[in-house]
């Protein structure tokens, strides 16, 4: 509150602005108060970019970290679109727009929220983890105690299914047999089991699906709440960097568990469901996916020896320099002044303004807004991609151990004890439930 001096007062009259005091320990960003019982929530703000560049922040002194987690709670407050989180390796991040919100919002903690010097890092993008094919097998995890069995398969969601569940048109809260027909029909989903579909990740709505294709399983609901409890565990931080996943879709083909419901609690079926996607995930051919900016850059004439053609030659040299494409030129009727629409990365848009400045003579302006997300090329998986070194990269961030995950630590091996023909073994045995590995030839 900026006023002169705060006076309390009993009541206001419609048509007025108050400041409540207290408010801030329910209410961060935005929320509706009211004393009426039927009243309904006022539909929040939905912005049109998401917050995909984040800095770490720390005090230059010490001993000026209780201030500084106090001004990251003000900026909290105070900006409705920045977010404040500490990491598990005790990082403050702030994740913002874009490099000048972010510029901003740091400008605002160190002199009016904090008022303190803080050392900042490099801006960073945040990426999505993604498949880009179904699973080449059926992927078996056991539980610790060996009694419970689950056998899954991950596969990529169609083109646009992932944007569709963030704009709110397939939804959690859906009615489960009308969002079944629209699965249906727009992506040629199967009925019975989009009708099946357990959940949504991360947070309970984000865009990946659990979804039980099983046939007749014994106890199996009785595990779901375990099993939707390690996709979102698993789906937050996913097996590459721990970054979100997105577009992806878990299929539960079989489960065998154990007669005894002590023996299938929680804390036997949540870091196996967990270890399970793991595997399904790196059996599915995973890739990032980075944030793209949509850029409109326009042209403005500055005198007569004004060349549009020059500048729009400086703006095509910048943008393949930076890896963005141009889908759309056009000149408005009668002015010589060049409007181009590009995507460019977010990872790439760092002193993207200064340079476009100094390549066009200071006559293209841009302005960019987050617009979509799009797979990295490349296979994080392959030691001598850009993917690989970024994965890498954010592990080393994050304090994680250095290297690829391995798949064995997440994929349990089913031993068969097998006595059918040695011929029938090297001819590939293929049963429903997908390839096993018989090992020693039992």
């Amino acid at each position: 509150m900026m006023g002169r001096y705060v006076e309390a007062i009993e009541d206001v009259p419609s048509g007025n602005i108050c400041g409540l005091v207290g408010v801030d320990q329910f209410l961060v960003k935005t929320g509706t108060i009211t004393t009426f019982k039927d009243a309904h929530n006022l539909k929040v703000m939905k912005f049109s970019v998401s917050p995909v560049v984040r800095v770490a922040v720390e005090p230059k002194n010490p001993a000026d970290l209780p201030k500084l987690v106090e001004g990251l709670k003000r900026l909290a407050k105070s900006d409705p679109m920045v977010q404040c989180i500490i990491e598990e390796s005790g990082e403050h991040i702030i994740a913002g727009a874009g490099e000048l919100h972010l510029e901003i919002c740091l400008k605002d903690l160190e002199e009016d929220h904090a008022c303190i010097p803080i050392k900042k890092s490099d801006p960073v993008v945040s990426y999505r983890e993604t498949v880009s094919d179904e699973s080449n097998q059926m992927c078996l995890s056991k539980s610790p105690n060996k009694h419970n069995r689950l056998f899954m398969k991950a596969q990529p969601m169609p083109d646009g299914l992932a944007e569709d569940i963030d704009d709110g048109n397939v939804n959690p809260r859906d009615d489960f047999k009308s969002r079944a027909r629209y699965l249906s029909e727009k992506y040629n989903y199967d009925v019975t089991e989009a009708r099946k579909i357990w959940c949504f990740g991360p947070d309970g709505t984000g865009p990946n699906i659990l979804v039980d294709c099983t046939k007749g399983v014994q106890y199996l609901n009785e595990i779901k709440d375990s099993v939707v409890a390690g996709f979102q565990w698993a789906t937050k931080e996913g097996v590459l960097s721990e970054e979100n996943l997105r577009g992806v879709r878990f299929n539960i083909y079989d489960v065998t568990l154990h007669a005894d419901a002590i023996h299938r609690g929680g804390g036997q079926i949540i870091p196996t469901t967990r270890r399970c996607l793991y595997a399904c995930l790196l059996t599915a051919s995973p890739r990032l996916m980075e944030p793209v900016y949509q850029c409109e850059i326009q042209n403005i004439n500055l005198g007569k020896d004004y060349c549009p053609e020059v500048a729009v030659g400086g703006i095509y040299g910048v943008l393949n320099r930076r890896r963005g494409h141009v889908f759309e030129e056009m000149q408005i009727a009668g002015t010589p002044m060049f409007v181009v629409k590009a995507y460019l990365p977010v990872n790439e848009s760092f002193g993207f303004t200064a340079d476009l400045r100094s390549n066009t003579g200071g006559q293209a302006f841009p302005q960019c807004v987050f617009d979509h997300w799009q797979v990295l090329p490349g296979d994080p998986l392959d030691v001598n991609t850009k993917p690989y070194g970024i994965v890498q990269e954010t592990r080393k961030r994050k304090g994680l151990k250095e290297g690829l995950p391995d798949l064995t630590q997440y994929l349990d091996k089913l031993c068969v004890e097998c006595k059918i023909l040695p011929h029938l073994i090297n001819d590939g045995l293929n049963t429903s439930t997908g390839t096993f590995a018989f090992e020693d030839n039992a």
